[in-house]
């Protein structure tokens, strides 16, 4: 299982994250599309890293806008998983 990370570790990293607010022990990000098929396409984008990380977030769409919720279920709050997640969908557009 992934080991938390300390509030301190969870600050820095969060401050190097751009597009991503904290909101408790969960990472969001939002984004918003021209339309409902550029919404799917970019969530499409997210599946191979997700696999390839072995770590999946949660995802809410609402036609034409995507949030992205990272946390890691099974150890009750961020990991470092959540924050590599971040990072490569930072990546996506």
């Amino acid at each position: 299982m992934a080991q938390l990370l300390d509030e301190a570790e969870i600050q820095q990293k969060v401050s190097n994250l751009l597009g991503w607010t904290r909101e408790g022990m969960r990472l969001q990000c939002n984004r918003k599309f021209k339309d409902f098929v550029q919404a799917i396409e970019f969530v499409n984008k997210l599946v191979e890293p997700a696999e390839s990380l072995g770590h999946h977030p949660d995802i809410e769409i609402s036609y034409n806008k995507v949030k992205i919720i990272l946390t890691t279920h099974d150890a009750g709050g961020l990991t470092q998983k959540d924050f590599d997640l971040a990072e490569v969908i930072s990546q996506i557009s």
